[in-house]
């Protein structure tokens, strides 16, 4: 990049903050720097023990007004919400790659995702629908209701810096509750940004003060978060480590959790797989957002048949990649968020090639500032160690397999289960794969990567990915507390299983 190319970035962050009315603390504790080329665009001032109290007693006191409005008036703001979305989404997607390096198309579909979601929220809060059951006494009805639960705490990660946020706060704000959210300290920005258009639409839309704040800081901030008992839901995407902290912190003071983690995602291609569609797939898969997905591509499973051809494909295409500042033209993969990504690309590299791996192609440094790598192919002997975790980098690990059930077995044995993928064009193959013995993840797919989930449809995965599930179908239901209710209607009083006590 030139030398003016750190002020350029200053400029271009202060234009989209500006544009959001975005008020940035300014202070000494928190570096935002953008990982294109390593640029400290501000410093800010962390939030403060008692600032995180503040803010959490606000949201309680919003909550005591805001869970009495009417879901479909709460859905107002929303609607709001999502018209300053897209009132400012070029501003929002150059923060978010200013902040995460992604490519700009990636950061528009990112931002394109929340308001998305606020379709979806303000749809939602017209059919946050209970049930009634057949009771067995007469002149009785026996029913379910739906009530807004309480302050949600959300903590984001960086890959995703405004989508995953979004998804809980959208769906939040129309069940009823305030959010207090912890961004990642690497994307602050993009927080301030989103925050300050939440304001905006609360003030046009009436909804109290408090409903919606953001906090800057690193883990005392989130552990703060975490501890405090007003918090009923705390919504945490990171890594497992992270789950296996807040996890056990929020269940010791009788709190809900909604955790999303690490995800080791395969992707199993059979023989009558359409590689043309496959290879498109599973490039965009693998090396999108430069591996740092949760649902990236992190597992080729072949067919031995057509292993060799998979593979050179694959690496044909990898060679084509542009690899360089997301803002270029024609440049596919960006920046790795900082230095220790790079340097766990390179020691889960050197754990492949001692288990027997080899380096089809990619795992390089590109000279340039910043922190930018080739995309790794790998083709691996069996199922190592390594492959079993999570490297939060551009790896693809190949393994072949000779029948489907050993491919499964492969697939599954992992200790993650978020997203999962086939490609096939054998309806018996298909459907084994998404069967109750099939592939174990939250999220199974055929004929397309693990990556690009619809807000539609409910996301998540299993195992040591958390269980937790956001955004679409009845993910509602994690935002809100159930009551069942009994009315008796008659002049009698019958008890339940036909007990006497007169």
């Amino acid at each position: 990049m030139t030398e003016t190319a750190p002020l350029d970035l200053r400029n271009r962050a202060a234009d989209a903050l500006r544009a959001c009315g975005t008020d940035v603390p300014f202070g000494d504790d928190v570096p935002a720097m953008s990982p294109i080329d390593g640029t400290v665009l501000y410093t800010l001032r962390a939030s403060s023990p008692d600032e995180v109290t503040a803010a959490i007693e606000s949201a309680r006191h919003a909550f005591s007004q805001w869970r009495a409005v009417p879901a479909p008036v709460r859905g107002a703001l929303v609607r709001r919400l999502g018209e300053l979305l897209t009132e400012h989404k070029r501003s929002l997607a150059d923060l978010v790659t200013i902040e995460a390096g992604k490519i700009p198309s990636e950061a528009l579909g990112e931002v394109q995702e929340m308001i998305d979601v606020c379709e979806f929220a303000v749809g939602i809060s017209r059919q946050l629908y209970g049930r009634t059951m057949p009771s067995e006494r007469p002149g009785h009805r026996l029913m379910e209701t739906w009530h807004p639960l309480g302050v949600v705490g959300v903590i984001s990660a960086f890959n995703f810096p405004v989508a995953v946020w979004a998804w809980n706060a959208a769906i939040a704000f129309v069940c009823g509750d305030p959010v207090v959210w912890k961004p990642s300290e690497l994307t602050p920005l993009t927080a301030l940004a989103c925050d300050a258009l939440v304001r905006r639409a609360a003030a046009e839309t009436g909804a109290p003060d408090g409903l919606h704040s953001v906090l800057i800081g690193s883990g005392p901030v989130g552990e703060q978060l975490v501890d405090d008992p007003r918090v009923a839901l705390v919504s945490a995407t990171g890594s497992v480590r992270m789950g296996r902290e807040v996890g056990p912190r929020v269940a010791a003071r009788f709190g809900r959790c909604l955790l999303e983690l690490g995800g080791n995602n395969a992707a199993v291609v059979a023989p009558s797989a359409d590689l043309d569609l496959t290879v498109r797939g599973v490039v965009f898969a693998a090396a999108g957002t430069a591996g740092q997905r949760c649902t990236t591509l992190r597992r080729l499973i072949v067919h031995s048949s057509i292993v060799e051809t998979v593979v050179d494909r694959v690496a044909d295409a990898y060679r084509q990649l542009r690899v360089g500042d997301p803002f270029e033209d024609g440049v596919l993969v960006g920046p790795l968020i900082r230095e220790r990504s790079w340097a766990a690309m390179t020691s889960a590299l050197d754990h492949a090639r001692a288990a027997g791996g080899t380096v089809v192609c990619g795992g390089e440094r590109v000279d340039r500032d910043g922190v930018y790598a080739s995309p790794a192919l790998v083709r691996m002997p069996e199922q190592a160690a390594v492959v079993r975790e999570e490297t939060f980098a551009p790896i693809l690990y190949v393994l072949s397999y000779d029948t489907l059930d050993e491919a499964i077995a492969l697939h599954n044995d992992v200790p993650q289960g978020l997203a999962s993928a086939i490609f096939t064009l054998d309806q018996r193959e298909a459907e084994r794969f998404l069967a109750a013995d099939g592939s174990d993840c939250g999220i199974a797919n055929v004929n397309i990567g693990t990556s690009g989930a619809e807000i539609g449809g409910a996301f998540g995965g299993e195992k040591d990915t958390g269980g937790g599930r956001e955004s679409g179908s009845d993910s509602w239901k994690a935002y809100m507390r159930r009551a069942t209710n009994t009315v008796n209607y008659s002049d009698q009083l019958p008890l339940a299983q036909g007990v006497h006590f007169e």
